[in-house]
C-alpha cells in the first residue's frame, strides 16, 4: 500500500469512529467501543509507519524537533508527515470516545455532543475545550443533590 493509500484508509477508519460516536446513544457501550477499536488501530498504524520510518535510511537533511524549522523540515516528507497525521486522528478520536462516555455521567445531551464530535474531529483541542466548558455549564445548571 502506498502513502496515499493509507492516507485514505486511515481517514476513512477514522470516520467510521466518528460515526459511532454520532450514533451513540442508539447502543451507546458497543459504539464507543467500536470507536475505541478504530482508535487503536490508528495507534497500530502509528507504530508501524513511525518504526518504518526511523529504520528507513536518510531522513530530511535539517530535520529534528530542536526548533521549529527543523520540525518544518521533519514534516515536510510525506512520510514523516502521515505518520503525524494519523496521531492526531488516533488522539482526536479518543478524546471523543471519553467524552462520549463521560457526557451522560455529566449531563451533557448528546445532541450538544454532535457540533463538539465536528470541533474535536476538525481541530482536536478546541472540542476538547467545548466539552470542558459544556461539562462545567451543564454542572452548573444541574440541580444539586442534598
Amino acid at each position: 500500500m502506498d502513502l496515499e493509500q493509507i492516507f485514505s484508509a486511515m481517514g476513512l477508519l477514522a470516520m467510521a469512529g466518528w460515526l459511532c460516536l454520532a450514533l451513540a446513544p442508539l447502543r451507546r457501550p458497543a459504539l464507543i467501543a467500536a470507536a475505541r477499536v478504530a482508535g487503536a488501530l490508528l495507534a497500530l498504524a502509528y507504530v508501524i509507519l513511525i518504526i518504518r520510518g526511523m529504520t528507513a535510511p536518510g531522513g530530511p537533511e535539517g530535520g529534528g524537533f530542536g526548533s521549529l524549522a527543523q520540525v518544518m523540515v521533519l514534516f515536510s516528507v510525506p512520510a514523516v508527515m502521515l505518520p503525524a497525521w494519523i496521531h492526531y486522528l488516533c488522539f482526536d478520536l479518543w478524546i471523543g470516545t471519553w467524552a462520549a462516555e463521560d457526557a451522560p455521567k455529566s449531563g451533557v445531551p448528546h445532541w450538544l455532543m454532535l457540533p463538539i464530535f465536528g470541533l474535536t474531529f476538525m481541530f482536536g483541542p478546541v472540542g476538547l475545550l467545548a466539552y470542558l466548558i459544556a461539562r462545567f455549564v451543564v454542572g452548573w445548571f444541574r440541580p444539586k443533590a442534598g
